[in-house]
């Protein structure tokens, strides 16, 4: 081969190594990673999905960085919005109202220690007082007291029929021995004023009238009668049922209970109105027994 036929061959193979160093030098620069991307296939997992998670306002504002709402109350909590006994058992003081309690109440009442002077009667009994806590509280309480004399005053005053009336203000502590319990057993106690009146009565004729016609009976006339104030004292115990109520949280209960009264009257000896010299001993004590309703 001449030199002039070898010339134009090795330009060829030039050009065309030239064209093929071009060719991988610009496939290498297509495969070249981005500085700011990461090796690490998690971390590029990761930063995929929490940028697809991402929601925000209109404002700009990432809803998923706002607190999440309150959760809802649980119904069966028994909550007792204004205070008392809930279905377990609890007692919730929200407000001065909800530690309130109230009583009415009614029974007999039998003579204790002397028997000479009182005999067998009834009593009525209201109050209001404050709970302060579950198993204690405090009761401003009014009793009245009707009760019979005995026929040996009766006629020693000469008269035909007469009774005792004693009536009191007492502040009367309560202590609740089982205060979560459905049945309860309680002490009681306290004291204060009493004032007692006796009085003797003779039948009188009255006229009446009815629809029909007019005539003449006879009732009790006081004709005489003598009193006293002074302090006493009472202690007792009682039973006590809680009602269930709708929810298990009604404050209302019925109770039992007896309590000894001790009233510190003056011994004493007189003619009251003109009748007979009367002579009673001191003190007066009954044993009042009373049912009723407290809430």
């Amino acid at each position: 081969m001449s030199k002039s036929q070898s010339l134009p061959l090795v330009r060829q193979l030039s050009v065309l190594s030239a064209l093929a160093i071009f060719s991988v030098a610009l496939a290498s620069a297509q495969f070249v990673p981005s500085p700011n991307s990461s090796h690490d296939p998690s971390a590029s997992s990761s930063d995929s999905s929490s940028s697809s998670s991402q929601l925000l306002a209109d404002d700009g504002t990432d809803l998923a960085a706002l607190p999440a709402a309150p959760a809802a109350a649980s119904p069966g909590g028994g909550q007792d919005r204004n205070g008392g006994y809930n279905r377990t058992g609890g007692y919730h003081s929200h407000s001065l109202w909800s530690h309130l309690t109230y009583e009415v109440g009614g029974g007999v009442n039998a003579p204790a220690g002397d028997k000479s002077y009182i005999t067998w009667g009834g009593n009525l009994t209201v109050g209001g007082g404050y709970r302060f806590n579950q198993m204690l509280s405090a009761m401003l309480e009014y009793q009245f007291i009707d009760d019979k004399i005995p026929g040996a005053i009766i006629a020693e005053a000469g008269a035909s029929g007469g009774h005792a009336h004693i009536w009191s203000f007492t502040v009367d502590p309560t202590v609740d021995l089982f205060p979560k319990s459905t049945n309860d057993l309680y002490i009681v106690g306290g004291g204060g004023f009493y004032r007692k009146v006796t009085s003797f009565t003779v039948l009188a004729p009255t006229q009446f009238c009815t629809y029909f016609y007019c005539g003449v009976g006879y009732e009790p006339q006081t004709v005489g009668h003598f009193s006293s104030n002074q302090g006493g004292f009472n202690i007792g115990g009682g039973y006590m049922h809680r009602m269930g109520g709708m929810y298990g949280d009604s404050k209302m209960k019925l109770f039992a209970e007896v309590r000894y009264l001790d009233v510190l009257s003056p011994a004493l000896s007189s003619s009251p109105n003109g009748l007979g010299v009367t002579t009673v001993a001191a003190d007066t004590k009954v044993l009042p027994i009373t049912l009723g309703i407290r809430w």
